[in-house]
């Protein structure tokens, strides 16, 4: 989706590329009339680095263009490498001039002599290509950080490279002057040794914006973030490890994989939620587009009972009421398991068994196993046509239990009775207000006699569901 803030980002990155490339083709016109003038080496060299910084800021343009361009069928990543591209080229072309100022500078130094004629309309015109420079830069460089372009950058850098250049030649063609003035002709190759500073600075910048680049087309990631990422996630909670984090970087845009062990018996829910906390962390950490792959694993000390569930989830299977005893050195496992209506006897009971088993490896010692079997709801019943609602056995039942807080101290009160018949069955559901610090274990124990209790009193009744609701003190 392009949102305003990309919109905002792509037509100030063209403004500046724009720039750049008006401020190349000026810069370009005035090195080479003051070569012409002057037939110094080192403002040569600086037309020609002019010259391929004109080249490079045509490139950064078209690059810029390409690379805000969204994913498509062919570019499923984007076409952010387009920057990074740009800037290997243009670390090409820097080369390409360096070696050529050296060739021209040995020459001079060494095997012919060029005559200079330096003037202040030469050192002019240098110190405003001086000041186009300086203002090119900064404003590139500083496009180039908001938005983490690569091509900007290399851009920026080249007119960094300028800036120094130029102050080079100017103090290169400065000490001709003083030599033809003070008489002194062995500072006539004082422009010969300025180009070949200046080359030297050309190489050094080309060679850290290569590596940079070249790291980016390559997939290096970048020095730190790995780890940053890693550590930052190891401490999120649901996060029981982190197996892999790998990131990698394509223009302005980072790509991270994240491989997290969270614990086997977490639902596809809860993984679901923990992704999204995990690419939401890992975006405050660098703006970037987060894949996360979750592995179930055991946590360290995991409960007998979270084992045996997630011995039931591999099966597909659902279970409930679970519960052990341990006697006389031999433990006993009892649970509900919830099988297909559908099936036969005999298919429930090899899923029964098969459940039984894996509950067996999880522990060396004996355990004996007892496993209820019974239908896993499915079907949504209709009351029977003319019945409906019993509300004179509603009213009984509300009555009945109201009448049992003497004997059970827990209770507080019984209301919202409801009783149904469905399918030639009478169903009763209810809510029972309890002692709010009650545990709930003690209700679970309440609730389960109190329905035994109502079925006592009316065994016309199939089925008894209570609602245990806190009651809050005044």
């Amino acid at each position: 989706m392009v949102t305003a803030t990309h919109i905002e980002e792509v037509r100030e990155k063209k403004r500046a590329a724009l720039l750049s490339v008006a401020s190349a083709v000026l810069l370009v016109s005035l090195k080479t009339f003051l070569v012409l003038r002057t037939g110094s080496l080192g403002v040569l060299s600086e037309a020609l680095h002019s010259s391929l910084d004109l080249i490079a800021a045509i490139i950064t343009l078209v690059s810029v263009r390409l690379a805000d361009q969204p994913a498509d069928e062919r570019h499923l990543y984007g076409h952010g490498k387009f920057e990074n591209f740009s800037a290997f080229v243009e670390t090409g072309l820097l080369a390409l001039t360096a070696l050529y100022i050296i060739y021209e500078a040995v020459a001079r130094l060494f095997f012919r002599s060029v005559h200079i004629q330096p003037s202040v309309t030469a050192i002019l015109v240098l110190l405003v290509a001086l000041s186009i420079d300086f203002t090119r830069a900064r404003a590139l460089a500083r496009v180039a950080k908001k938005y983490s372009s690569d091509a900007l950058e290399a851009d920026a850098l080249h007119f960094s490279t300028d800036v120094w250049s130029t102050i080079i030649v100017i103090l290169g063609i400065g000490l001709v002057w003083a030599g033809e003035a003070w008489n002194m002709p062995w500072l006539n190759y004082a422009d010969a040794l300025a180009g070949l500073a200046v080359a030297a600075v050309i190489l050094w910048v080309g060679a850290r914006l290569g590596k940079r680049t070249l790291d980016a087309l390559l997939d290096v990631a970048p020095l730190g973030l790995q780890q940053e990422i890693a550590r930052s996630v190891a401490g999120m909670d649901g996060v029981l490890d982190v197996d892999r984090v790998r990131v990698r970087r394509a223009g302005n845009r980072h790509f991270v994989d994240a491989t997290v062990s969270v614990a086997r018996t977490a639902s596809l829910e809860q993984v679901h939620a923990l992704s999204d906390a995990i690419e939401k962390r890992i975006g405050e950490i660098v703006p970037s587009d987060v894949m996360v792959h979750a592995e179930p694993r055991a946590p360290q000390g995991e409960h007998l009972f979270e084992a045996i569930r997630a011995a039931a989830q591999r099966m597909g299977v659902a279970i409930h009421d679970l519960t052990a005893v341990q006697q006389d050195g031999q433990l006993f496992v009892e649970l509900h398991l919830e099988v297909d209506e559908n099936l036969s006897l005999r298919e429930a009971h090899r899923q029964a068994s098969e459940l039984e088993e894996k509950i067996r490896e999880l522990r060396g010692d004996p355990v004996e196993v007892n496993i209820h079997i019974e239908p896993l709801g499915r079907h949504i019943a209709t009351p029977d046509a003319g019945i409906g609602e019993m509300k004179q056995l509603s009213r009984s039942i509300e009555g009945f239990i109201n009448g049992l807080p003497a004997e059970f101290d827990e209770l507080v009160n019984c209301h919202d009775v409801r009783a149904r018949q469905v399918e030639h069955h009478i169903f009763v559901s209810c809510h029972c207000t309890m002692k709010s610090t009650l545990p709930i274990t003690q209700v679970h124990d309440v609730t389960a006699v109190l329905e035994d209790r109502v079925k006592e009193k009316f065994p016309q009744i199939y089925r008894v569901t209570i609602h245990p609701e806190p009651f809050e003190e005044k």
